[in-house]
């Protein structure tokens, strides 16, 4: 596990500037509402240190659609409110459950004002990146979404999600670039589902 958690961590680093400065709420929320539409390659380390690599497509707001890799070849969607987990290795629909009990609901929301916001419940800088915990203010339950970002261009580069039961998952993100357009369908939980057979 500790190796697998090395791994991860290094894939990560030579993306990194050597130093740069700490950015503020504001500029973070500015950035997070411009990112209406984009893409990446991800690498998600588990707690378990399962290492999980894929593509990331993100429409705000309320979309975001998570390709995994071969062998694992899963795929998370959200859309309409709604989060499905299809099991590449599994015969069985989807395990759908609301976007509003997950973390990931707070940087897909239609507007992202940080400074007014009481979801922040934490907030600093190393030197090298500028880091801002979320969590619902109501539901503090539902667990956090830690964020972490580099300046000069301000970019996202990875989250780590705790859920309720306190378990995480790191998503490092790889040449987070913008598009200008998707295909609804890639969102589509439904026609998701009709073409696996369920």
């Amino acid at each position: 596990m500790l190796r697998s958690m090395f791994v991860a961590l290094v894939l990560a680093l030579p993306a990194l500037p050597a130093a740069a400065r700490a950015l503020s709420l504001p500029e973070i929320s500015a950035y997070l509402n411009s990112l209406v539409k984009a893409e990446a390659a991800f690498t998600q380390v588990s707690d378990d240190g399962t290492i999980s690599t894929g593509r990331i497509y993100i429409w705000r707001p309320g979309r975001i659609r998570f390709e995994y890799d071969p062998p694992e070849e899963s795929l998370v969607l959200a859309g309409r409110g709604q989060v499905a987990v299809f099991d590449a290795r599994s015969n069985q629909p989807p395990e759908v459950f609301q976007l509003g009990l997950t973390p990931l609901s707070l940087i897909l929301a239609p507007e992202i004002d940080l400074t007014r916001e009481r979801m922040v419940a934490g907030f600093g800088s190393d030197g090298t990146t500028t880091t801002v915990v979320l969590q619902d203010p109501q539901y503090p339950e539902y667990g956090n979404i830690r964020l972490i970002f580099t300046a000069d261009p301000v970019q996202l580069r990875q989250w780590v999600t705790t859920d309720g039961a306190g378990q995480s998952t790191t998503v490092i993100l790889r040449g987070l670039k913008e598009r200008r357009s998707f295909r609804p369908e890639l969102f589509d939980i439904d026609r998701e589902a009709r073409l696996r057979g369920f």
